[in-house]
């Protein structure tokens, strides 16, 4: 009987059973693909029902893993598509970036043409300045000879004042020895009415009557000749006073002009300051610029890197945020260049304008120049004459001062 029995038990160990699983064990097995019931065969009953439990629990770890498993696909999935869109904006902005890049980079070229423009004016600007100081120093030349030629004929001037008052002296006392001379001879007249024939006669063989006759003529002729080189003294005289005139004209013309001309010579100093100044400013920005524009091609270099980077970290995040506000500041700020760039044709077109204008006030000057020292010439003629006229005058005078001592 014991044998039996224990065989029994053995049987029914042995025997396989069906359990039926819960939803979520059903659930799984779908979920796995499995379609069909599971036999479970243990030793004994209490090993069995652990097994099922195990089962049980491992089919409630399976799901979870499952749901997890599948919300982790759908995150990836958005994640992918996300940084995707992201991806397509960045190589948006690359593209727009690269082209404002495109863009600088022909306006770094536009603004190498205007330095290049600018150090020819700048050139131009010093021929001018040369010019005009030569022109200046021109100009003082001929006001240093109009203040001679002034100067000698107020000397001149002067002279004839002298000689005139000389001839009106001499004139004076020639006009009291004609008095005189009258004087005696109507003496002499009286003398020989008185007389008669026989002292008459006497006064024949002396001759005296005729001799001051003679010497009234010759009194008469020299007062002629006086006063004939009187009015070509007061001739002179008017014709030094207009000289003198012009002289004084012309002294102030150049005058004006070397004002004008140390006028320009400033304004076109401080132009070629301001245009020194503005090359330096330009040349810094520009060193300015080629190095923020070496900055923004390393942030862009980055950030094209970053974009095509499989893995995404957050300090690569932060990076690429930082080289995206660095690109913002750069082309924010290359806005406001290009701003001031719009002007600089106006900026060129003035300093062109002032260039010509600047040659036009050197060529009025030197064509009025020209007039001036051409009229100069003439007045340094006229003065080299008025010079020999004096020479004669003074020369009359000493032999009418001579005869007048004959006399």
């Amino acid at each position: 009987d014991k044998k039996k029995k224990e065989a029994k038990k053995k049987k029914i160990y042995k025997q396989p059973q069906k359990f039926k699983y819960d939803e979520r064990l059903k659930e799984m097995c779908q979920f796995c693909h499995f379609i069909g019931s599971i036999v479970l065969a243990a030793e004994s009953v209490s090993e069995q029902s652990q097994w099922v439990e195990m089962l049980q629990e491992s089919g409630k770890v399976t799901w979870k893993n499952a749901q997890l498993g599948e919300a982790m696909i759908e995150s990836l999935e958005a994640q992918g598509l996300q940084l995707a869109k992201e991806k397509q904006e960045y190589v948006d902005k690359l593209m727009e970036e690269t082209e404002e890049l495109c863009l600088q980079r022909e306006q770094k070229e536009e603004l190498e043409r205007l330095n290049q423009l600018l150090e020819e004016e700048k050139l131009k600007f010093e021929e001018v300045v040369q010019d005009l100081r030569a022109e200046q120093d021109q100009v003082k030349l001929d006001l240093d000879g109009t203040a001679q030629c002034l100067t000698g004929v107020e000397n001149e001037k002067e002279e004839l004042h002298n000689l005139t008052t000389l001839l009106q002296k001499s004139l004076e006392e020639l006009s009291q020895e004609k008095k005189r001379t009258l004087e005696l001879l109507r003496d002499r007249g009286q003398d020989v009415a008185e007389t008669g024939s026989d002292r008459r006669a006497s006064l024949d063989s002396q001759n005296p009557e005729v001799q001051l006759q003679g010497n009234l003529q010759q009194i008469e002729e020299r007062m002629r000749g006086l006063l004939k080189e009187k009015e070509q003294a007061e001739e002179r005289l008017k014709e030094n006073e207009k000289r003198a005139k012009v002289l004084q004209e012309e002294r102030e013309f150049y005058s004006s002009q070397a004002q004008a001309l140390q006028q320009s010579l400033t304004q076109l100093t401080a132009d070629k300051q301001h245009t020194e100044e503005e090359l330096k400013a330009e040349m810094e920005s520009r060193v300015e610029l080629e190095r923020r524009l070496k900055l923004a091609e390393e942030a862009l270099q980055d950030l094209e890197q970053g974009l095509n980077a499989i893995e995404h970290t957050h300090e690569r995040d932060e990076r690429m945020k930082g080289d995206v506000s660095h690109l913002r500041m750069f082309f924010e700020e290359c806005i406001c260049v290009a701003e001031i760039e719009a002007k600089l044709p106006s900026i060129m077109k003035n300093a062109v304008y002032l260039h010509k204008a600047a040659a036009r006030r050197i060529k009025s000057c030197r064509i009025q120049r020209r007039a001036s020292r051409q009229h100069w010439c003439k007045c340094y003629t006229s003065v080299h004459v008025c010079t020999h006229d004096v020479i004669a005058i003074s020369s009359i005078s000493r032999n009418s001062t001579l005869c007048f001592f004959l006399v």
